[in-house]
């Protein structure tokens, strides 16, 4: 497998011209799949556009001023996927995102006050060793819970530390958001969960200015009621 990415053949979801460069960077192996992240590089080169080059960038990140989800970063390779929280922190500035996509499926910064939580989705549990249960979350990290999570739920961790501060449960009447498809970036509150009994996915009903259905995997709880999120998901950069 190749070790380089053009351009032309990034994934759409990457903000980035087509056309001035032929060369792009290549995400390495890490909590998110190639097809669900944006490298580091990028998100500040171009996204931030904190620097001009790709060395300026290293620059940063070797001076330890990048933070994700609350741990120094030094890999301008390194995967950013979706609710992921990326800090800014040089001397005397101190700036805070949280990953989210647009409407187009296009990775995009929210500017946030509170770095030190973050919203993860329960995508399985595994029982370990002397019947621990372990929940697998959509970042590919992995947390100590019980068996009142289900799959489908999200939790509130407290970073840099990982540990749950709040449940919300995947249920009709709770706030969701899409994160895939043609309703990506929408808004809306679970009105039905459809259980398939096929090879094909199970389905969400969502309720938000209009009803739609979508597969599962594309909603994300972040919210316990119908009006509010659970967590800050700030303003555009």
């Amino acid at each position: 497998m190749t070790g380089h990415q053009k351009r032309m053949s990034a994934p759409t979801s990457w903000t980035v011209t087509r056309k001035t460069h032929k060369w792009a960077v290549r995400p390495v192996p890490g909590p998110h799949s190639k097809k669900r992240c944006v490298p580091l590089a990028i998100v500040l080169r171009d996204m931030l556009k904190l620097g001009d080059n790709i060395k300026e960038i290293r620059y940063m990140l070797n001076n330890k001023q990048i933070l994700v989800d609350g741990k120094v970063i030094r890999d301008h390779k390194f995967p950013i996927g979706i609710f992921d929280v990326v800090s800014i922190c040089p001397p005397a500035i101190k700036m805070h995102y949280r990953v989210l996509l647009n409407p187009r499926g296009k990775f995009i910064l929210h500017k946030i006050k509170d770095s030190n939580v973050k919203l993860c989705r329960i995508n399985n549990k595994t029982i370990i060793k002397k019947g621990t249960v372990q929940l697998n979350l959509h970042d590919g990290s992995n947390v100590i819970g019980t068996n009142e999570y289900r799959s489908g739920d999200s939790v509130i961790l407290k970073l840099p530390e990982r540990k749950i501060l709040k449940r919300l449960e995947y249920k009709p009447g709770n706030l969701v958001m899409i994160v895939g498809g043609q309703h990506s970036g929408e808004i809306g509150t679970i009105k039905e969960a459809i259980e398939v009994r096929s090879s094909r996915p199970n389905m969400v009903a969502v309720k938000s200015d209009r009803e739609f259905e979508t597969i599962k995997d594309y909603v994300f709880v972040i919210g316990c009621n119908t009006e509010k999120s659970d967590i800050d998901l700030g303003v555009p950069k």
